[in-house]
């Protein structure tokens, strides 16, 4: 993790150009912060920084992308395989190939994760994730990650791997974190404002939390039960996409970014 020294001196010093990272092993790593994109260089930073091990009962932003940012679904036929993927590939049980599950529409038995919320898009994903087992978000990842692997490069008639190396993960460290952080990924059409011929080929849970039939793939409870209402949660996201989206934008509100939302 940071030092709080190093965040507050990244925090009001304009002229910096060094920071020293310190992460929980003991090591410590220099980055050269970049003047154009000094936030996407922080985030860099903290991702570093959060290489720790995933702990039993607590939630996690899990995130990915092709490799060389290249597409990872090309139809709707992809999104779903991708979609069904995670659903199913999400126990304990062993699980060959998909053809063989008779009933797509049921969960499956003994979860290895929670699955809070998701967003799929055209080149990368994002999840909300609470671990429920030990090594949970680890085994279905790789599952999820090696099972479409095969299926896209079948399909395509290519090889190699198609998502960027390992998953990424940030753990999810307040309530009010992880309630923005679910904003973030149901509404994540908006916050990449991502829109038209693009955003058909991508899927979100925001649908199963606005009550509409979905794929049923969301344990919602630990978000919807903080509000009296859907309609009050619909209007808490809504709100934290605007805030999000103008915080992303001011380049010098860095402490916000991190201290709120921490993506």
């Amino acid at each position: 993790m940071f030092y709080n020294e190093t965040l507050t001196y990244w925090y009001y010093s304009k002229t910096i150009k060094i920071c020293q990272v310190s992460l929980e092993n003991g090591s410590a790593v220099d980055f050269r912060f970049s003047a154009v994109e000094p936030l996407r260089t922080l985030c860099i930073i903290w991702n570093m920084a959060n290489r720790e091990k995933i702990a039993v009962g607590e939630y996690y932003h899990i995130y990915n992308r092709g490799v060389d940012k290249r597409a990872i679904i090309q139809d709707t036929a992809d999104a779903d395989r991708f979609l069904i993927s995670l659903k199913l590939f999400n126990t304990k049980m062993p699980v060959g190939s998909l053809r063989e599950v008779k009933d797509e529409t049921q969960k499956p038995e003994k979860s290895l994760v929670e699955i809070v919320c998701y967003v799929l898009h055209q080149n990368h994903f994002h999840l909300l994730l609470k671990e429920i087992t030990e090594g949970g978000i680890s085994e279905c990842m790789k599952r999820i990650s090696g099972g479409y692997t095969w299926y896209f490069n079948n399909k395509y008639k290519r090889s190699g791997s198609l998502f960027q190396g390992r998953f990424k993960s940030v753990h999810i460290e307040t309530n009010e974190q992880l309630l923005h952080v679910s904003a973030y990924i149901n509404l994540n059409d908006e916050a990449h404002r991502i829109s038209g011929s693009t955003a058909v080929k991508g899927e979100s849970s925001w649908t199963e939390y606005q009550g509409e039939r979905g794929r049923d793939i969301c344990t919602k409870e630990v978000i919807l039960e903080q509000f009296k209402t859907t309609k009050d949660y619909i209007d808490f996201a809504e709100s934290s996409i605007k805030e999000i989206l103008r915080v992303k934008e001011d380049k010098n509100n860095v402490e916000m970014l991190i201290g709120k939302y921490l993506f």
